[in-house]
């Protein structure tokens, strides 16, 4: 028997294989912007990096959040604006819905990628029993499930458009991965939660979670185990539900 009762897992970078394309989205979107600043107000341009700019600040982040977030790593304000901001309107809203048309072409041209490892993970834990939702900042959550034909392996989905509308706190908060807890009727003591993303790791541990398990897609193992991850792998495939049980049943004995 095992000791956990739920497994939620991020999306991007953890099911699918967007994050990248989040990434490529948000640097079109900001360079094309920072362009802009140094034509209108003579600023220099310095391009948007995914090492220096997308993993610290963006990352994980609910959308608008990600944008002020960045700006004002670069020392520039400007109004946050609406969420129903035109795409070409200078506040964070209108960028942050500017980065959505980036995504959602290359989405829709290319399609969705899948983990196989998680997937497969995710199928054995069905077939054990053990319940399984999905917690992300992503509005797109709908349709990425949708066009990859998953959505039905989970029980429940707490995405951006949920936040929003019943005003949960973004990452490093825990607040999408308690409300999944809380959807599926499981402690949080008894949930794993699997992420890829520094913030997502720590809105695990934050939430006390009985194991956070980090996904290391960018190198960076260090900055998981250090943020919050109880055990870091670079692919599902490196771990297994038992290893998964035996890590948490660990913690839990030392407490």
């Amino acid at each position: 028997m095992l000791n956990f009762d739920a497994v939620i897992f991020d999306m991007d970078g953890v099911i699918t294989k967007t994050a990248v394309v989040h990434s490529n989205a948000w640097k079109n979107m900001f360079d094309e912007y920072l362009h802009f600043r140094e034509k209108t107000y003579n600023e220099p341009f310095k391009e948007f990096t995914h090492t220096d700019d997308y993993l610290p600040y963006v990352d994980g982040r609910p959308r608008y959040q990600g944008v002020e977030r960045f700006l004002k790593s670069r020392g520039i304000n400007i109004p946050f604006g609406d969420p129903n901001d035109e795409p070409k309107k200078e506040t964070a809203c209108g960028l942050g819905n500017r980065k959505n048309e980036f995504f959602n072409k290359v989405l829709e041209e290319d399609g969705v990628g899948l983990y196989d490892s998680t997937i497969k993970m995710i199928k054995e834990l069905l077939a054990r029993g053990v319940k399984v939702g999905v917690a992300t900042s992503s509005k797109n959550c709908d349709v990425i499930l949708g066009k990859a034909g998953i959505a039905n392996l989970f029980e429940t989905q707490v995405d951006g458009v949920v936040s929003a509308r019943i005003g949960l706190k973004g990452k490093p908060e825990p607040d999408i991965f308690t409300t999944a807890a809380d959807n599926l009727g499981v402690k949080y003591s008894r949930a794993i939660v699997v992420e890829d993303a520094v913030s997502g790791v720590q809105a695990g541990a934050k939430g006390n979670f009985g194991l956070v398990v980090g996904v290391a897609r960018e190198d960076n193992a260090h900055e998981l185990k250090s943020n919050g991850a109880d055990v870091v792998v670079e692919d599902l495939s490196e771990i297994s539900i038992e290893d998964m049980d035996k890590y948490l049943l660990e913690k839990q004995n030392k407490k």
